[in-house]
């Protein structure tokens, strides 16, 4: 069997960024007894990275690279928002680097990081984390199912086996 649309992949993966002079910057990879398991074709992944994908079969392994443009695009410099402090009465003044998640007015879900903290506000980044970024990923299969009707409907995977996750 190989990848194709609405199966669950189970694969391993180590995630560098490529900084400018060519060198690899770890960035975080799948323990090695717990696989990413993810529902294929339904637009969870990011295209050019299913695109790589698609057609490997368990055991197979490939090496890609994903530039800013194909995964989560340029940095944009504007992309900062100031949070008044009184919105951490409760929960207290955020760290330096702390992802937030908020909601911008149309209710989708953002995550912010911290960059700066004044008397004022709380200024945040509202670029994904790897806006800007050049990503190199190896991969390995290690399984491939197809989806149950229930993780179709859900739009999700629920594990290698189709019974996790919930």
């Amino acid at each position: 069997m190989t990848i194709d649309k609405n199966h669950v992949v189970a694969l391993h993966y180590t995630l560098n960024s490529v900084e400018e002079n060519g060198e690899k910057t770890f960035i975080e990879k799948t323990d090695a007894d717990q696989p990413f398991a993810f529902l294929y074709g339904v637009g969870m992944m990011l295209p050019r990275f299913e695109e790589n994908l698609h057609g490997l079969a368990a055991g197979d392994k490939k090496s890609f690279t994903i530039t800013p443009e194909e995964g989560y695009g340029e940095k944009a410099e504007n992309a900062t928002a100031q949070l008044p402090v009184a919105m951490f009465e409760q929960s207290g003044m955020p760290p330096l680097g702390v992802i937030l998640p908020l909601q911008d007015p149309e209710g989708n879900q953002v995550n912010a990081v911290v960059i700066e903290v004044t008397d004022e506000a709380v200024i945040v980044d509202l670029n994904h984390p790897m806006a800007g970024k050049t990503l190199h990923f190896d991969v390995e299969v290690v399984a491939i199912r197809p989806a149950t009707e229930e993780e179709l409907s859900h739009g999700h995977a629920h594990g290698i086996d189709g019974h996790s996750g919930h």
